[in-house]
């Protein structure tokens, strides 16, 4: 609980703080923190358990599928314009109509913050010692992600209020991983490959195919140039922290 209530508030300081008034551009930031944690750590890890690679490919496939449906499923019931997008809205609309790619994050958030409450429970079991280390490591890991979450959401029309508390819910799931994984772990822990993947693949979704053509609209260099650093600084972060 601590894990989860730290880095939400940590990021929630930083992203409101810092980030709320260049959210369009940090949209770049959160396209290289959410695809280097998938492909430069959660699927590394997924791959390496010994579980079957046939069996994780599938499930990155059916995973990606599955986030295709549900954007069809958004396109359906939520309307896509934005505040300051040139068309006529009531105040507070898109507060309301929030984008699609929120409340996907949110799915792929609560999957990886379940999976990370299981990962806790599975390293306090072998050593207190190393369960606290193992929280700390995840706090730190899930700061900078969740200020990718945070720059997603509040670009979708979510308030500040409205994205914290439901990220904050998002990262109760840790929770509920932890006593699943306590109580249940040998039947537990041959799923954590399987919902790593299925995270990821929400997260890869999400980038490339509704935050990347967001930044492909805007094609001058001037506007490219910031978008790459951006986009390397993500992957860096997510890079060192891995590291350390």
């Amino acid at each position: 609980m601590i894990a989860g209530v730290v880095s939400i508030s940590g990021a929630a300081l930083f992203s409101f703080a810092l980030l709320s008034k260049v959210v369009e551009k940090m949209v770049s930031l959160s396209v290289g923190i959410m695809l280097a944690t998938s492909l430069l750590h959660a699927l590394p890890e997924a791959f390496e358990s010994g579980a079957d690679i046939k069996s994780l490919f599938a499930t990155l496939l059916a995973g990606l599928l599955a986030f295709f449906l549900l954007e069809k499923v958004a396109l359906l019931r939520h309307s896509h314009h934005h505040e300051g997008d040139g068309h006529h809205h009531a105040h507070g609309h898109d507060a309301r109509e929030a984008g699609k790619s929120g409340w996907m994050i949110l799915l792929g958030d609560g999957m990886h913050n379940f999976t990370d409450g299981i990962l806790i429970a599975a390293a306090f079991l072998a050593d207190p010692e190393l369960g606290i280390v193992t929280a700390l490591a995840i706090v730190a890991h899930e700061i900078p992600q969740e200020i990718g979450d945070f720059i997603v959401l509040l670009n979708a029309g979510f308030s500040r209020l409205r994205a914290y508390v439901f990220n904050l819910l998002c990262s109760l799931l840790a929770v509920a991983g932890g006593l699943l994984g306590y109580f249940t772990l040998d039947q537990a822990s041959g799923l954590i490959p399987y919902v790593l993947v299925f995270a990821s693949s929400g997260f890869i979704y999400i980038a490339v195919s509704d935050l990347m053509p967001q930044m492909q609209r805007r094609a001058t260099l001037k506007e490219t140039v910031p978008q790459v650093v951006l986009i390397g600084l993500g992957v860096a972060i997510v890079v060192a922290l891995h590291a350390f």
